[in-house]
């Protein structure tokens, strides 16, 4: 049973109306009726003095609604983190195809909007990875699950924490290397159209 309905209930119980029971809390009747139909949550101060007035303890109050309300938490966060990889994923790529050009077509201008661009991008990923370290997710496994809102069982995790390190050495001799080549790519091209 949600919050709201529970409210309703012990209002009725006690037979108060909406009037006498935001009184009571010292808010609105429109906030009463925002609480009960589960449009807004009373604050901890509420929660408290609704205890008080109906005498029963915040853990009945609230039971049932933690767990509703972690799991709309953790669907923001999932969001969140699916976002945010998005955005970190275009900017890197951005940056990678950028650098040299930006640099040799505009000179110090361009290495200072790279910069801001490299900036952006770097902010995104401390973001990212830390949301990575509070759910400990980082291998390739564990970030989908996590993204579509599953849980690895204790052995599919104890393999992947295995593997981490080796990803780790991977992605960042993978990147490394990509990095490389794609310099290597737009420098030919622009000594080519002579702008080198």
């Amino acid at each position: 049973m949600e919050l709201g309905q529970r409210l309703k209930d012990l209002r009725n119980k006690h037979n108060i109306t909406q009037e006498e029971f935001a009184d009571r809390l010292y808010v609105s009747r429109q906030t009463i009726s925002s609480w009960e139909n589960d449009k807004s949550y009373p604050d901890i101060h509420s929660l408290l003095m609704i205890g008080d007035l109906f005498n029963i303890s915040l853990d009945d109050l609230v039971k049932g609604d933690i767990e509703i309300m972690e799991e709309r938490i953790n669907q923001s966060e999932i969001s969140n983190f699916k976002k945010e990889s998005n955005i970190f994923g275009v900017l890197m790529i951005v940056c990678i195809l950028t650098a040299i050009p930006m640099s040799r077509l505009f000179g110090i201008v361009g290495d200072v909007i790279w910069l801001l661009v490299f900036g952006v991008t770097m902010y995104f990923a401390i973001r990212i990875e830390k949301t990575k370290k509070k759910y400990d997710i980082y291998t390739y496994r564990e970030i989908v699950a996590f993204t579509k809102g599953e849980k690895l069982d204790t052995i599919e995790k104890a393999r992947e924490e295995g593997k981490r390190r080796y990803q780790v050495i991977i992605l960042l001799l993978g990147s490394g290397l990509i990095g490389i080549v794609i310099a290597h790519i737009i420098y030919t091209i622009l000594e080519k159209i002579s702008l080198i």
